[in-house]
């Protein structure tokens, strides 16, 4: 019988192996790094996607409602009331998790031909006129069952809309304390839109129920009011005044209202960023348009504020870092 040879019966050598070894290191290696690359790629797409449509809901909405904002001029009526989270008799700011408070969040409530009014039975024969009264409220809160106490809290953006027949009879033709100085929160047309009835609204008496929420994850927001103005020298001009806390001494104001006889700034800081523009001719000026800037979370930025403990330049650059950022310039009808 033949026997094989030592050289048939040969093997891989232990170099061979580990050269095999290796280049299947190097592959895997390459395909797990690939694989996180797009994994990691995916996650942002749809964080940003999810956050673009939370934007979407809000700016839509706004913009909606400011599109078809009602005033009137040569009365002492309110017909707009914006403050900041500072400003005097305002709640402060919004408390998120683990001291992640929200550090910009107006308080909100203007007159409006809303389209969704009579809960969009507008030809109906019960229906008394065309201009709701409209409240926004940033909060954080559980948005599945309307409670400050549960565990999946979020900062949630809540929209309430009163039907004309209230905001007539609550609202409209109501002479408002003028100066903002007072600190009495009672005193403005948001706490008279939280205060309106609810007999006879679409949604609950509250702002922040199921029934009003919009969008999560909206970390804050910032309003710019554009003032159409006669500048000094007579020609047309237009300024931007920016609704902000105490800390901004230029272009902004800590409550900005519209009323029947102008508009009224509470902080007079708007002029000296405006050459040619004082603060007499701003409030003697209209309002031409309102622009939105807001910052949305991802979830996993939500997730992590719930978790963790962030000092004020960790949380800047935290927020940087998972949030997107939109804005929107809405005119405003003329009045």
């Amino acid at each position: 019988m033949k026997t094989p040879s030592p050289k048939a019966r040969r093997g891989f050598t232990l170099i061979e192996l580990l050269v095999a070894m290796a280049i299947t290191t190097l592959i895997v290696t390459v395909l797990v790094s690939i694989t996180s690359l797009a994994l990691d790629t995916w996650n942002r797409s749809r964080s940003e996607i999810r956050a673009s449509r939370q934007a979407k809901a809000m700016v839509d909405s706004m913009a909606s409602d400011f599109e078809s904002m009602v005033s009137r001029r040569g009365n002492n009526f309110e017909w707009l009331f914006a403050r900041s989270p500072g400003a005097p008799g305002a709640p402060g700011p919004i408390e998120g998790p683990n001291g992640n408070d929200s550090p910009n969040a107006a308080e909100l409530a203007f007159f409006s031909a809303a389209t969704d009014r009579y809960n969009g039975n507008i030809g109906g024969t019960d229906n008394n006129g065309d201009v709701s009264g409209i409240a926004y409220k940033l909060t954080y809160q559980d948005t599945i069952e309307d409670n400050n106490s549960s565990n999946v809290k979020t900062f949630a953006l809540y929209r309430k809309i009163i039907n004309p027949n209230i905001a007539f009879n609550d609202m409209l033709g109501t002479t408002y304390d003028s100066s903002a100085a007072s600190g009495d929160p009672s005193d403005d047309l948001f706490q008279a839109a939280e205060d309106a009835e609810s007999d006879d609204e679409i949604t609950g008496n509250e702002i922040e129920t199921r029934a009003n929420y919009i969008c999560e994850n909206i970390y804050q927001f910032t309003l710019i009011f554009h003032v159409a103005v006669t500048k000094t020298d007579g020609t047309p001009g237009t300024v931007q005044v920016r609704l902000a806390d105490g800390s901004s001494t230029t272009d902004s104001t800590e409550i900005f209202k519209v009323h029947g006889s102008g508009i009224y700034l509470d902080s007079g800081v708007v002029g000296p960023g405006s050459p040619g523009i004082t603060n007499a001719q701003i409030k003697a000026g209209k309002l031409s348009a309102v622009e939105v800037s807001i910052t949305v979370l991802t979830d996993f930025g939500i997730e992590q504020m719930r978790k963790r403990t962030f000092n004020a330049d960790q949380l800047n650059e935290f927020v940087g870092k998972n949030s997107y950022q939109y804005s929107k310039l809405i005119p405003v009808p003329g009045s």
